[in-house]
């Protein structure tokens, strides 16, 4: 039966619409809206967006404290990332973040500073001298809030600009016919009414989707919103089978405890006070990659040196004072005593591994145009920043501190493109009813009256892929997952909700991204299925080499149906670092 509420469906026209108000998208907005109009929808306040929790740092090579150059971030960011990462983006975003820095810097950005007024840096991990090997201080910062400071420097800059914000409306569905984008559905959330964004362009920035996992650094809004509209319209998405567990999440919680803790001298110890990672990466230590520092915490938890011999290991920071606790990393310390009731100035951390970052996700090209197979065909008019886009220049596995590079200087290469394409482009027309899958999705939530409750599904979902399709992974438990969430996905046809109102309808909306996180934890195991090698932070116990023969090459899966998926696949680009064993 048709809701009457979606009947009157207001249209918006303008020549470009950003979906996603964190850092990439609102660098996009800007750097857009000197082409023409934009608008940027958001379902949340852009202040809450999830750019604000990063704080650790933003790398590039300015070298204010060691000798540095943009070819050692390229080489630390392509061998982090296992070599999966394509080169020529890579050394565009390496090139670029220098620029990017002192950009965000003539915006207001407060950096910290060096005793004569230089942007201060600090270590991070993978963050070499390509010479010695030693770490390099290359990670710019505020405190520990580099990404809330970054979030509200750009949101400043987009009011000053006059851009219009929709805050609050949930984008439901991607319009779009012929290969040629068109606009956006939206749901205001206030009104609970249906809007058509018609447009030249649309430029998908919406994050992650950590939150198909138990234990995460990430909000309870990173639902994979954006990715899953994208595989829904027949597009592919890329390399989904790397997703990146950060090494210290606080215990049991997930809540980010940032790397710049170990790049400020922090020390990973096992229940036996031992410094272990000097077996796993006896160069640099601490400050290994982030697949490699989860995969030893693992390991000790499982050989049963974890503390008191449960799931967690110690970060140490008792030997750097009090004085570099609180003026460098004030946010954590305050963290650690809020939710673990601890002081880290006395008391070590207790941290494991939390899902953190995808590395895969919408693919684009260089010039952040979505694509839609392995030849690199672009979709007409579509675009994608930011972490929720696969460009890729993080291959297998992210170097610390490259989100925020890849928000500032690729958001600012999409926001370009895009103008230049609205410069040029007209706006198409509208193509019949096109607000209808939109419609249809709400309204069969809406007026489904099953027995089972979208909150249970989405637990078990996020069990079973913590439990299975997480650090470690093998054929058995995720042939396990994948029918799992076989049988979740099809329970999730027998939902009901109770709220069936208006305005905030919370119930429907976090129905609906429930069914987003089916989709999307659907296709990274799938896709950590199809892939028989380990390679950065895809680690197969029963395939545990990496294997350039038959896997140097990026992933791209397509939804054919009720679960069914077809695989295609495109080269790796390669110039200057032929892949190797990684040594740190």
């Amino acid at each position: 039966m048709a809701d009457k509420r979606f009947s009157d469906i207001k249209i918006h026209r303008y020549d470009a619409v950003v979906v996603g108000a964190g850092g990439a998208g609102l660098s996009a907005a800007l750097y857009a809206s000197d082409y023409g109009n934009v608008a940027v929808i958001s379902k949340l306040y852009p202040t809450r967006s999830h750019t604000g929790t990063a704080q650790g740092g933003i790398a590039a090579a300015l070298g204010n404290l060691d000798e540095d150059h943009w070819e050692w971030h390229s080489y630390d960011t392509v061998k982090g990332s296992d070599y999966l990462a394509d080169q020529d983006a890579v050394d565009v975003l390496t090139k670029s973040a220098v620029d990017a820095v002192i950009r965000l810097e003539h915006m207001g950005l407060p950096f910290n500073r060096t005793p004569d007024g230089k942007i201060a840096q600090r270590r991070f991990g993978g963050h070499t001298n390509n010479v010695t090997g030693e770490p390099v201080r290359r990670a710019c910062y505020a405190a520990d809030r580099t990404g809330h400071m970054i979030l509200q420097t750009l949101y400043q800059q987009a009011i000053k600009k006059g851009i219009h914000f929709y805050d609050e409306f949930q984008v439901i569905d991607l319009i779009i016919q012929d290969n040629i984008v068109r606009g956006v559905v939206a749901y205001e959330i206030d009104t609970g009414e249906l809007h058509i964004f018609h447009a030249k362009a649309v430029n998908f920035a919406t994050g992650g989707w950590g939150r198909i996992f138990k234990v995460t650094s990430n909000a309870h809004t990173l639902t994979g919103d954006g990715p899953a509209i994208a595989w829904r319209k027949g597009l592919p998405l890329e390399d989904m089978e790397f997703f990146q567990f950060h090494p210290t999440g606080m215990y049991k919680l997930g809540i980010l405890i940032t790397e710049a803790v170990r790049g400020e001298g922090g020390i990973l110890r096992n229940r036996y006070g031992e410094r272990f990672m000097e077996k796993y990466a006896p160069h640099i230590k601490d400050l290994a990659s982030r697949d490699v520092v989860s995969r030893a915490i693992y390991m000790e938890i499982r050989e049963g040196r974890g503390i008191d011999g449960k799931d967690y290991v110690y970060l140490d920071t008792t030997h750097l004072g009090k004085e570099v606790i609180e003026k460098r990393l004030p946010d954590i310390a305050d963290f650690c005593r809020t939710y673990l009731h601890i002081d880290p100035v006395t008391q070590p951390i207790p941290v494991h591994p939390t899902a953190h970052y995808a590395m895969g996700g919408i693919p684009v090209n260089i010039d952040t145009n979505v694509i839609m197979d392995g030849n690199n065909t672009p979709v007409t008019g579509f675009f994608a920043a930011g972490e929720t886009s696969c460009i890729s220049v993080h291959g297998a596995n992210r170097l610390g501190t490259n989100s925020l590079v890849e928000l500032a200087s690729y958001g600012m290469i999409s926001g370009l493109r895009m103008g230049e394409f609205i410069k040029s482009a007209k706006l198409e027309p509208l193509p019949d009813d096109p607000a209808g899958y939109a419609i249809e999705q709400l309204e069969g939530i809406l007026h489904s009256s099953g027995d089972e409750k979208p909150g249970q599904i989405r637990k078990e979902m996020q069990q079973i892929m913590m439990d299975n399709v997480s650090v470690f992974r093998t054929q058995e438990l995720m042939e396990e997952a994948k029918a799992k969430l076989e049988e979740l996905k099809e329970r999730f046809k027998r939902i009901s909700i109770q709220d069936k109102g208006k305005r905030f309808n919370t119930d429907l909306l976090e129905a609906w991204e429930l069914s987003n996180l089916l989709d999307i934890a659907y296709a990274t195991t799938v896709s950590a299925l199809n892939r028989t090698e380990s390679r950065g932070a895809h680690s197969r116990e029963d395939y545990p080499k990496r294997d350039d023969v038959n896997w140097l090459k990026h992933t791209l899966v397509y939804k054919e149906g009720e679960n069914k998926v077809r695989f295609d696949y495109k080269p790796v680009v390669i110039l200057r670092y032929q892949p190797k064993e990684r040594v740190y």
